[in-house]
């Protein structure tokens, strides 16, 4: 998988992708937000967390007119495989390839620790790997993962089941004490229509390895490897 890793100005979580792409065995660069035309070569893009522009305006607001995002929007409108974490998934709102916006964290606090989500789809580009309902320990980081949205398209998300993860206690239920920032539907990470585009404000990249806490992040990546792999054999 050779993956471009999107980096803006205030992106932290750049380096911690990448190393998420190698332990994958996937191939990922650096793609700086002003390098138009970089693209073309890659199987998959990867939007970073992070502070972009120092979350200025809205989280992701000024990241979604950075120079590289039209390529992206033209990537994923063309089926390519976009994953935006935490601030990317932000950055994929403001941007309109996911519905809904990124508020305040309901207790006006920023929140860094371990949560669980439970596994809604495991048909997607990026879920395969996964078993339907398993309940993931994966690290969250940030002040504004609040996910809203109007009643119309919180009845499609949940209708059409694209909602992928969702904040959940440790026997698997979704109460408002499991989840972390007030989201609606405690939706943690949600899919396009198309399936290509996904959004979640945990840090998969950050539960790549038991010695860090989880490793169950992983599956995510070695999902997106698998998928790449199967589409790549299908069309040869």
């Amino acid at each position: 998988m050779k993956a471009a890793v999107i980096s803006f100005p205030g992106s932290n979580g750049d380096y911690d992708l990448y190393k998420a792409v190698q332990l994958v065995g996937g191939t990922p660069t650096f793609v700086w937000h002003r390098d138009k035309g970089a693209l073309k070569a890659y199987e998959a893009v990867l939007l970073p967390g992070g502070f972009s522009y120092g979350d200025y305006l809205r989280a992701g607001a000024i990241a979604s007119l950075s120079p590289i995002m039209e390529e992206v929007v033209a990537f994923a409108k063309a089926g390519g495989p976009v994953v935006g974490i935490c601030n990317g998934f932000q950055t994929l709102c403001e941007a309109h390839l996911l519905p809904g916006a990124l508020i305040r964290n309901e207790a006006l606090r920023f929140a860094s620790k371990h949560v669980r989500v439970r596994v809604e789809r495991t048909d997607t580009a990026f879920t395969t790997d996964y078993a339907k309902g398993q309940v993931l320990s994966i690290p969250i980081a940030h002040g504004e993962g609040n996910y809203e949205a109007d009643k119309g398209t919180l009845e499609r998300l949940e209708g059409e089941g694209r909602v992928v993860f969702r904040y959940v206690d440790a026997a698997g239920v979704a109460t408002d004490a499991a989840n972390p920032n007030g989201s609606w539907h405690n939706i943690a990470g949600i899919v396009n229509e198309a399936g290509n585009v996904i959004g979640m404000m945990p840090h998969p990249e950050r539960a790549m390895e038991t010695i860090v806490g989880s490793a169950d992040g992983r599956a995510l990546f070695t999902s997106l490897v698998g998928s790449l792999t199967s589409s790549l054999a299908g069309s040869a």
